[in-house]
């Protein structure tokens, strides 16, 4: 499993530094593939990470008596709203300060608070890549497809947004994200409870991600696409 993990790790940075050669998704109008891609990855959260989180809450309760983290036994889906919120967060501070400074230095400090924020949330999928919870290889090969086609389409936002810069440093940054979650998830002996947290930001972070390309009237998202993604990938998840 390990070694598989590093090839699907390969792959994942493959989409980073290659995705911007897909010169069809940067037509006019928005293609229909970034709304296919939104309905797969949400699907994924909703039919295995959420489920997931009911498993870690049942074992975060035979676990951590009196511990350091047994204020979250009972509150594991708080970490999942957290996840959400933080990047909610993250979207409105730059909106709201652009009107409050220079051009090129609001261009610079959505940038930075972008790559932080992706940068962990990167780092995080490469680690579960490794420490997730999947019924055999088939499991993890369905993370990596969900996440690949989630990437693809954070890398059209970010590209979208930062132009130029996210291709010289951006990309290579999340890249590198990937790989070092990947490290420490190899290498590094993490407790459980430490992968259900992750697990459950992940999936609020995920949630959040998706409906902010999705909502906006400007993006001309299209719902039979994204109706498409969730159809199919639940039809995958449930029944291979």
């Amino acid at each position: 499993m390990t070694l598989l993990s590093f090839f699907l790790i390969m792959g994942l940075i493959v989409v980073h530094i290659s995705s911007k050669k897909l010169h069809f998704l940067y037509a006019l109008p928005r293609h229909r593939f970034l709304s296919l891609s939104s309905g797969i990855a949400v699907s994924y959260v909703f039919v295995h990470l959420l489920p997931e989180l009911n498993k870690y809450q049942k074992m975060l309760e035979r676990s951590l008596d009196n511990s350091f983290w047994s204020a979250l036994e009972n509150h594991i889906y708080l970490l999942a709203l957290f996840g959400l919120v933080l990047f909610y967060g993250l979207e409105l501070i730059v909106r709201k300060n652009s009107g409050k400074t220079k051009e090129r230095d609001f261009s610079l400090r959505r940038f930075q608070l972008h790559m932080i924020s992706f940068f962990f949330y990167n780092a995080i999928i490469g680690y579960l890549l490794v420490e997730g919870e999947y019924e055999g290889k088939l499991g993890l090969v369905l993370f990596f497809i969900a996440m690949s086609v989630h990437f693809i389409a954070n890398d059209w936002s970010l590209r979208t947004s930062h132009e130029d810069v996210y291709d010289r440093y951006g990309r290579w940054l999340l890249a590198i994200a990937i790989l070092m979650g990947w490290g420490v998830a190899t290498f590094v002996e993490v407790r459980e409870v430490v992968i259900s947290l992750l697990t459950a930001f992940l999936a609020g972070g995920i949630i959040l991600n998706v409906m902010k390309e999705e909502l906006p009237e400007k993006r001309n998202s299209s719902l039979p696409a994204f109706f498409l993604g969730v159809f199919s990938y639940t039809i995958l998840l449930l029944f291979i």
